[in-house]
């Protein structure tokens, strides 16, 4: 199996940014939902993005944006990517020159439905439901059933991931990339360098 992408997302801090990117880190993702402890203001952003290694890519989280607002963050920081992690439409960003996941909730059979609905050329990445939260809950996802999504198309898997379980879910889903957020953090929005070094440790492993 080739080695997932990893994503490591809630970052608002440089020293966060910088050592997830050296440790091989393929994208670096931004929550641009003010309700999200983990938001970062887009000109904080900015400045972090404009640090990062060329080939780590940095996404925008974002929770039912208009598109305006989309285009005009994504303009400021320099995105290569856009998550949707609300109940918007999948296709929202159509004409915008940028790659789009789209979060699906895992919620048994049905998720293979959900999943299906999101177009080709859009990305999946599967999570725990939370509407309130809308993601960095720290609870895993039904790995059996994110498996029969990957089975089928690229996916991302989030939900819980950690160092602990991010061997066992590489093994299980075998999916395309890996999402990381609150299982390397001290707290929301600060991540914890032991944490995230040994999680690196552990896919590296797998």
């Amino acid at each position: 199996m080739a080695r997932a992408k990893v994503k490591v997302c809630g970052i608002t801090r440089r020293d966060d940014a910088l050592l997830a990117a050296d440790l091989g880190a393929s994208a670096i993702g931004f929550v641009f939902w003010p309700r999200s402890p983990r938001y970062v203001e887009p000109e904080t952003a900015a400045a972090l993005a404009r640090e990062l290694p060329a080939d780590v890519a940095p996404v925008g989280v974002f929770v039912d944006p208009a598109v305006s607002d989309v285009r005009r963050i994504a303009e400021l920081v320099g995105l290569a990517a856009v998550q949707l992690h609300g109940d918007e439409p999948a296709t929202l960003c159509d004409g915008l020159p940028y790659r789009v996941l789209k979060a699906v909730a895992v919620e048994g059979e049905t998720t293979h439905d959900a999943a299906g609905r999101v177009p080709g050329h859009i990305t999946v990445l599967l999570d725990a439901r939370d509407p309130v939260r809308r993601g960095g809950t720290g609870r895993t996802v039904d790995w059996r059933v994110a498996a029969g999504v990957a089975a089928r198309r690229r996916i991302f898997l989030a939900g819980g991931l950690a160092p602990e379980n991010v061997g066992a879910a590489l093994e299980t889903v075998r999916p395309y990339g890996i999402d990381v957020s609150s299982g390397v953090e001290e707290q929301p929005g600060r991540k914890d360098a032991g944490r995230l070094r040994e999680f690196f440790e552990e896919v590296a492993r797998a």
